[in-house]
Parts: structure tokens; C-alpha cells; sequence
């Protein structure tokens, strides 16, 4: 079956088989959303750990079903701990996913995220529009951790990331973009509420995570994940809220609340569009 093809039943099965499997994700991310990213994953079913020291990150991966590394911040210690991490991972074959927050805004950051994957292999990679086009070399604005103006040709550019890496690549936006060397699909999930909370894109990073620690291919597991995270943005939305703070624990509810059933009659006809 197509991915343009997927029906309310595989986004359920999916969201069944993380819950059942639950999935060992190890996360190397920055303090900032340390919290928040623990918490999404086991919402979602799976087990959060965080190992993020040098020789700690290695023996954890060990036991992973899914590695996330989170370039949010880089002091050394902890870029030695994401090489080592991910190596661990790639020589057992389980998943790591990519969150390169922030490349494109400073040298540091690029040549973080260009030493990692020139040494590990990257099952999927999870950036908004513009650090997505600061891998794919072409003009992007990044400003801290924020991506500014347009992205008209995003589906190329995270098309030919896939190419170069091999990863799977989800483009976050007011739409989002899941391509690999194949093609690309635009998702139509979520609620502009997601982008005034801080660290939504690294709980989108989780989420996509803890689907590959529990599901066989990377491709559907970042698609049934990003509609999954999308759609519990929505259903936060619909729950009374004064602010980003009520909102923000909304959310957390509504993804507990994502279950297999709660999707299982969904219409996704309209949701998702082949583009390439």
C-alpha cells in the first residue's frame, strides 16, 4: 500500500503496536526540553531514558530500540556521547533519529551535525523548513533555533537530504513534509498553537522515535507519527485553554489520549498529498 494510500486502521495498528511494544528511546537531547521529550514518549507508550555522558550514552544504546540525538546543545562531552551512541546503535541495527536543531544559525552547529553524519547512520532526520535546507546547502534562514521565511521548494530540498543521507526526512511547518529518495508526502495535521509552545519540534523528534523503536519501517513510522503528533495538536486546540501554558498541558493530555481506538474512524483522505 502507498503511503498516500493509508487509512484510519494502519494509523491505529501503528498506534497500537507502539503502546504494546513500548519501546527503550534513548534520548541525547538538550536541558531545555529534557523534560518534555520524557514525557511524550512514554504519553505515547514507549520508555524514555536519558543517557547523554560519554560511556553511559554507549552501554544504553545497548538496550535501546530507538537512539535520538538532539544537536539542541553541543558541549563536547555530550557530542562524544551522540558518536558513540550512535555507532553502538548502528552496529545493532536498531534506529537513530536526527534532530539538528538550530544547524544553519552558527559554524559550531553545522560542523556538529556534519561530523555526525559523515560517522552514523541515520534511519530518520527531523528538522523545521529551514534547518532542513541548511543540510540540503541551499538559502535558509535560521535565527537560534527558529526557521523564518519561505520555503517554496521544501519538497525538493528535504528529497535530496534523503538522497545524500539515506534517512528519512520530515520537514516541519505549518504543513509538514515526510520525503525520502523516492518522494515526498505533505501531511495536513496540527494547530498553529504547536508553534507557541517552546520544544514542540523536539517532542515531534521523540515522537518520531519512539514509532521507529516500534514499528519495521522508518518511512511509515515518521509518517503515522508526524499525523499522530499532528493530530493530538488539533484535539489540544478543542480542549479549553487560556494560553501557550494550558495549552501546552493540553497537549500532553490529548497525546495520552491518541490511542488506536481514538483514531480508528478518523478520515485521512483529505491529510495527506503525494507531491513528488
Amino acid at each position: 500500500m502507498s503511503v498516500t494510500d493509508i487509512a484510519a486502521d494502519d494509523l491505529a495498528d501503528s498506534v497500537r503496536t507502539v503502546r504494546e511494544t513500548e519501546p527503550l528511546v534513548q534520548h541525547l537531547t538538550n536541558t531545555v526540553t529534557i523534560n518534555d521529550v520524557a514525557n511524550l514518549t512514554l504519553h505515547w507508550g514507549g520508555l524514555p531514558v536519558m543517557a547523554d555522558s560519554f560511556g553511559d550514552a554507549g552501554e544504553m544504546a545497548e538496550l535501546a530500540r530507538a537512539v535520538v540525538i538532539n544537536i539542541g546543545q553541543v558541549p563536547d562531552g555530550r557530542v562524544e556521547a551522540m558518536h558513540e551512541a550512535g555507532r553502538t546503535a548502528n552496529r545493532r541495527g536498531i534506529p537513530v533519529v536526527l534532530d539538528p536543531v538550530g544547524v544553519g544559525s552558527t559554524p559550531s552547529r553545522e560542523a556538529v551535525v556534519e561530523s555526525l553524519l559523515s560517522e552514523v547512520e541515520f534511519a530518520a532526520i527531523k528538522g523545521n523548513y529551514g534547518e532542513i535546507s541548511a543540510l540540503a546547502g541551499v538559502e535558509a534562514e535560521v535565527k537560534g533555533v527558529e526557521s523564518i521565511g519561505d520555503y517554496e521548494d521544501i519538497e525538493k530540498t528535504a528529497r535530496s537530504v534523503a538522497e545524500s543521507t539515506g534517512a528519512v526526512v520530515v520537514a516541519s511547518g505549518v504543513e509538514d513534509v515526510v520525503a525520502d529518495a523516492d518522494g515526498a508526502v505533505r501531511l495536513t495535521a496540527g494547530h498553529e498553537m504547536l508553534g507557541e509552545v517552546v520544544g514542540t519540534g523536539c517532542m515531534l523528534g521523540a515522537t518520531i522515535a519512539t514509532f521507529c523503536g516500534a514499528l519495521e519501517d522508518a518511512r511509515e513510522a515518521a509518517v503515522h507519527g508526524t499525523l499522530a503528533f499532528g493530530i493530538a495538536g488539533e484535539r489540544a486546540a478543542d480542549l479549553e485553554h487560556a494560553g501557550p501554558g494550558s495549552y501546552r498541558t493540553n497537549f500532553r493530555d490529548a497525546v495520552y489520549g491518541v490511542t488506536g481506538d481514538a483514531v480508528a474512524d478518523l478520515a485521512l483522505e483529505d491529510r495527506i498529498e503525494r507531491t513528488l
